[in-house]
């Protein structure tokens, strides 16, 4: 899962922080852990970054340290909750960017966001209000015809 508040490890460098888990959960050793951790920093944009501390780091580049330290899990499903909800503006396309990227590699992921140029991108929008699902839809279908007048007028914000 990946937070909006980026939840690094503010004593760690960047590196260690993406090598931890597989390190305590999994008991990958040392070497192993590292090779992975610069693959996924890579990965993600930040080989420059991977000994930096999250203090020296924009808050995209924390948020895309954020997502590798989750990749070393070998997850199935990633889970984000506002990932881009912190950053500026020039900082959401590079979290974006990251997770069409892994999206294309065909790993599945729920996103729960407002940022609604990446949610038409999705294969399937839950529109939810108050913990309820109030509406489900295609590609892209609920932004051309909402069914429901609790989507439609949420909508309405954004066109």
């Amino acid at each position: 899962m990946v937070f909006q508040g980026f939840n690094l490890f503010p004593h760690r460098t960047l590196l260690q922080n993406v090598m931890m888990a597989p390190m305590v959960v999994k008991n990958t050793d040392r070497e192993e852990a590292a090779g992975l951790a610069e693959h996924l920093l890579r990965k993600v944009g930040l080989s420059e970054q991977m000994d930096r501390y999250p203090v020296n780091l924009s808050g995209g580049q924390q948020q895309r340290g954020a997502i590798a330290r989750a990749l070393a899990m070998a997850p199935k499903v990633m889970l984000y909750d506002e990932p881009t909800a912190a950053l500026d503006r020039a900082l959401v396309d590079e979290v974006l960017d990251v997770m069409r990227q892994l999206g294309a590699e065909g790993l599945t992921q729920i996103v729960v966001t407002q940022e609604m140029r990446f949610a038409r991108e999705a294969d399937r929008v839950v529109y939810m209000e108050a913990g309820e699902i109030v509406e489900i839809s295609g590609k892209g279908a609920i932004f051309e015809r909402p069914q429901e007048s609790r989507a439609r007028q949420f909508l309405e914000c954004f066109a």
